[in-house]
């Protein structure tokens, strides 16, 4: 029974440290310490810039993100915007010349890395700034972006996302201020350790072209970090972007995402430390690699506490909280409350990163991507 309740007992206390544990952590730290300190001043003029939109089949929205681009407050002759057109079969290329784009690319078809690779390679811009083509950003947020380049350490900036729904059960909105109050932690102590894809940017001298099944949210900010570049986030730099209406749906995007994500967490280089600096590495271990161990620890604690269970009020009712959980899940989709939308999230979110990997495993993860079912 010892060996048992060791099992518990780990995977019970990394369960509460990756979810609770650490952002106290990086809270006292954060009071403890001072921001890292720019090195010499960065240039004192702004500069030029080239916005690059990826995109596949995005006849309905693309003429209005390119509106949206050309609406931000930074100097026209300083802005160049981008759209790659990954093989659409719409007219996504003939509605972004229309909205005034300077360049469009027609490219076949062959994922959303190697359409961005396509468009820095053909772009001007001394930074070069990301954004999805249902994403919507704030005018002034262009510029609080390009701001952070001004500390000359800094290879890579990433902006606030808020998820918006006018309706549907998804709790993603709830998630995603707990995740971007740890993003502000982590910058201001070292650097972050994943971005967004909503509103990003490097200075062209960082990018870096990865495996096109590796999504740049992950694998920039912690290659940024190995090659002596910060990767920081600016809440300033604030865009929106309409979520998917329900938890389900939820579910089968995180799986997407995460059978893109196991392949930099197991052959994409985030394991290996060397580089890191060891504050950093301890950040990736707490906010990555316990995240994505999560199913796992879960499935742990709950075969060990139903053996406990058996012989000890103690683990059956710690088993019987774990059960809980799952039944308060599968009561959501009767009663649609609250606590329970947010137990369901939490459980199928969790059970996406276990999907990812097994669908990663099975079959790989093809560089094509859909957009996500109700977020155009």
């Amino acid at each position: 029974m010892l060996a048992w309740e060791v099992v518990f007992w780990i995977c019970a206390g990394l369960l509460a440290y990756a979810q609770a544990g650490y952002p106290l952590v990086l809270a006292a730290l954060a009071r403890l310490r001072r921001a890292p300190a720019p090195a010499d001043a960065g240039p004192t003029s702004l500069p030029t810039v080239s916005l690059i939109i990826a995109a596949y089949d995005e006849e309905a929205v693309i003429a209005r993100k390119v509106a949206n681009a050309l609406a931000l407050d930074y100097p026209r002759d300083m802005l160049e915007i981008v759209v790659a057109s990954d093989g659409s079969a719409d007219a996504t290329a003939q509605e972004a010349r229309r909205a005034g784009a300077d360049v469009v690319l027609e490219l076949e078809r062959g994922g959303k890395i190697r359409a961005q690779d396509a468009a820095v390679a053909r772009s001007r811009g001394e930074i070069v700034a990301f954004s999805d083509a249902n994403s919507t950003w704030e005018p002034d947020a262009l510029r609080a972006l390009v701001a952070a380049f001004d500390d000359p350490g800094v290879g890579y900036a990433c902006g606030q996302v808020r998820f918006v729904n006018d309706a549907g059960t998804n709790q993603e909105g709830l998630y995603w201020r707990y995740e971007m109050a740890l993003r502000a932690l982590e910058s201001r102590l070292v650097s972050i350790t994943a971005g967004n894809g909503a509103i990003y940017a490097t200075r062209r001298a960082a990018y870096i072209e990865v495996d096109p099944i590796m999504g740049h949210d992950l694998s920039f900010p912690f290659n940024m970090v190995k090659r002596g570049w910060r990767a920081v986030y600016v809440p300033q730099a604030r865009a929106t972007e309409k979520m998917v209406p329900s938890i389900e749906g939820e579910f089968a995007r995180k799986r997407r995402m995460m059978s893109h994500t196991w392949p930099i967490v197991l052959r994409g280089g985030l394991l290996s430390p060397r580089g890191y600096p060891p504050l950093y590495a301890v950040m990736i271990v707490s906010h990555r690699v316990l995240r994505y161990l999560a199913p796992f620890l879960h499935v742990g604690a709950l075969l060990a506490s139903f053996v406990l269970g058996a012989a000890s009020t103690f683990y059956a009712v710690l088993l019987a909280l774990q059960l809980a959980l799952v039944v308060a899940a599968l009561m959501a989709r009767i009663w649609p409350l609250r606590p329970l939308l947010v137990a369901r999230y939490y459980v199928l979110t969790t059970a996406s990163v276990a999907a990812g990997l097994w669908d990663w495993l099975r079959h790989g993860t093809p560089a094509a991507w859909e957009p996500a079912e109700g977020t155009r």
